[in-house]
This record gives structure tokens, sequence and C-alpha cells, in this order.
């Protein structure tokens, strides 16, 4: 079994919210594991796999998860590192409220179709602001609330031509991108890892995820530079950890994904965490 730690974020009649960190100890399918209650899951740091059946989901920083309650599920972890992720737990009447009727399963309870759904930018924003913080509980329900809608606000729907091969395809594609953010890529060298030739893979990338695969890397170094700025004394040597080819690359990057510079993120970050 993995390591878990959880340190409890919000606790309120309507929201629950948790930091849970996992030292990721198995690589391959860990012992069969049942929700309690229904969570919706925005993985920040790392990466890990979930099976539900034979629906394989891949958890990276540009993903929202849904555990459904009393639905069982496998975790493994093929990419050493653990992961951490925020962990929402919402009253069945709030969630109804929140999420489209096209998200839930029918009947009026509370369960999603789906495992997982893609976000943007201003969603991961919205995410780490909650893991650093608010200074009461009135702010951070208001900031939960405003998180959830932002991750819930699309239906979710799957576009045409993603058939299971091709949406497994692409979990592969995820999961190569995930295991090492900062590798500049080849097609040539992804196809390698995953199987299908580069037009392929960027055609059926495009189709299942709606977005270029580039693009998506792109995202994903960003969410990880959300998580770990505060550790850098030198934005340069985050950039170029990250990958990025230039400071001024990943700067320009960071402001146009979420409307602030690093060193400003990195400020508002350490203002919260010095209690200020």
């Amino acid at each position: 079994m993995s390591t878990i730690q959880v340190d409890r974020l919000l606790g309120t009649p309507a929201l629950t919210v948790s930091d849970v960190r996992c030292a990721g100890g198995c690589r391959h399918e860990d012992e069969l594991e049942c929700a309690q209650s229904t969570h919706i899951v925005f993985p920040y740091r790392g990466v890990y796999v979930r099976s539900v059946g034979q629906d394989v989901t891949v958890a990276d920083g540009n993903q929202v998860l849904f555990f459904n309650e009393q639905q069982e599920y496998r975790i493994s972890h093929p990419v050493e590192g653990g992961d951490a992720c925020l962990s929402i737990s919402v009253d069945p009447a709030t969630l109804r409220e929140l999420a489209p009727a096209s998200m839930l399963q029918a009947g009026g309870g509370s369960a999603f179709l789906r495992q997982q759904q893609r976000i943007d930018s201003q969603t991961q924003m919205l995410a780490a602001q909650l893991r650093h913080g608010a200074a009461e509980p009135l702010e951070a329900e208001t900031l939960v609330l405003a998180l959830l809608r932002r991750a819930l606000g699309r239906p979710a729907e799957t576009p045409a031509g993603a058939t299971v091969g091709r949406r497994r395809l692409v979990e592969r594609v995820k999961l190569t991108l995930a295991g090492d953010v900062a590798r500049r890529w080849t097609l040539t060298e992804i196809a390698a890892e995953t199987g299908g030739s580069p037009v392929y893979l960027t055609q059926v990338f495009q189709q299942v995820e709606g977005i270029p695969l580039y693009r998506y890397q792109l995202q994903l170094r960003l969410a990880r530079a959300l998580s770990v700025i505060d550790q850098y004394d030198d934005l340069s040597a985050m950039s170029f950890d990250l990958g990025f080819s230039s400071h001024s690359h990943f700067s320009a990057s960071f402001r146009q994904a979420y409307g602030r510079s690093p060193s400003a993120y990195r400020k508002f970050t350490k203002d919260f965490d010095s209690g200020r």
C-alpha cells in the first residue's frame, strides 16, 4: 500500500477540502478501493493512473477527477515520485446545484457519468489559491464554490470519433508527458513510447482532448510551476528546470495563462503562507 498523508484545509456542513499526498509506492495496480463519498479531485503534483473496471484515466495537473460514492477503483503509480491532490467533498444537494444535469447519472443522485474532465488555466489558478489558504471560512467556501463552478461549468461531452481505443492512446500520451514534464519531446519520440505515427497522434489527441498536444504539454508545465514556484529563489532556474527555452518564454506564458507574472504570484503565495 502507498503511504498517504491527508491535511484538512476546510470543513463545513456543505464542503470538506483536503490536501492529499501519496508517496506512490505501488507502480502496478494497488488493492481495490471504494470511495465512501463523492469527491472532486484536482491533481497538482505528480501523476497516477486510476482504473474503474476497464476505464483507465491518467490523473495529471490538467484534469479534475470524479470519485463517486461506493464506486470501486484501483490506483497505480507507473511514474516515480507519488502525487498530491486537492480533494473536495460536497454534500449531494449542493453538488446537484453546481453540476450540469448532463454530467450526473440519471435518477437525481450525485454520481458523475465520467471519470474526469479537462480543466483550464483559470481553474488551475483557483485550485492553487485554495491550497495556500484563506483567512476566513467564508472566504474559503466562496473560493471553493468558484473553483467548482469553473470546473463543472461546461457539460462533459465525448467528442465525435473518441472511441475507447483512441481514448486509451491519448491516456498513454498524457502519462508519457506527465512522467517527464521538462523533457522537450518530439512527436517521433512520443509515438515510439505510445504507439502510432506522429500524424495519427496529433489528430487523435486533438479529437479527444479538444486542444493540440503541444498546448496540453505547455499547460502541464505551467501547472507544475504553480506547485513548485515557492521553492525557488531563482525563477530563471525554475523555468529551465520545467523545460522552457527561456525565462522570457516562461514568464509570458505564465502571465497569459494566469493573469499575473510569476514573481507576483510567488509573492502572493508567500504572503498567504506567512499569514499576512
